[in-house]
């Protein structure tokens, strides 16, 4: 995947944001999140989940699978293979890990890395209940192409917030998801 092999530097969700200052010797929580492509024929998709409502962070938000790295995780691939079958039923046998993108820090205290990885066969998503609402499926076309993508915002904490969104259908995905999303578009544009 070309995103894989033109790296751009770390993104946060800060980046649309200049004005914020962030404390120094801030610790961050290290997370993996997988973006797992399936490719069948001329289309490829990519796996995403809708947080179910009942949590009480990001109740409701769009997310790839993935969570904070664990102590029994060997790293961060583990922890994103390990989160992916926990939440969505992927089996990390019928995945291929082709890389990680650059980390992203999140507003929440996390390192978060995105590890792409290449869905060997169809399966059938399975949402871990009381975590996940949904498993849906976006075309990745869609979420690479950058001209798909809005800058909105809103207040947050006082203070108006910028962030990128990259709708689809009924499904609003924004934030941190629509940030390391735009950070693989424009990674595969050619420079």
């Amino acid at each position: 995947m070309a995103a894989l092999s033109n790296p751009r530097a770390a993104s946060s969700d800060f980046d649309l944001n200049p004005d914020v200052v962030l404390p120094p010797g801030r610790k961050l929580r290290p997370a993996g999140v997988l973006v797992p492509i399936l490719c069948r024929g001329s289309q490829a998709r990519l796996y995403l989940t809708k947080r179910s409502s009942a949590l009480k962070h990001h109740p409701g938000q769009i997310a790839f699978p993935g969570g904070k790295q664990d102590e029994g995780d060997a790293d961060i691939i583990a922890a994103a293979l390990r989160e992916a079958s926990e939440e969505i039923g992927l089996d990390p046998a019928n995945v291929e890990v082709l890389g990680q993108m650059p980390p992203h820090e999140t507003v929440t205290g996390f390192t978060v890395t995105p590890v792409v990885a290449r869905v060997l066969a169809p399966f059938t998503p399975r949402a871990e209940a009381g975590e996940v609402e949904e498993v849906f499926s976006v075309p990745l076309d869609h979420v690479m192409t950058p001209a798909n993508y809005l800058i909105q915002s809103r207040r947050w904490r006082g203070s108006r917030r910028h962030y990128f969104t990259v709708p689809f259908g009924p499904y609003y995905i924004w934030g941190a998801t629509a940030r390391i999303l735009r950070s693989m578009a424009d990674a595969a544009e050619p420079a």
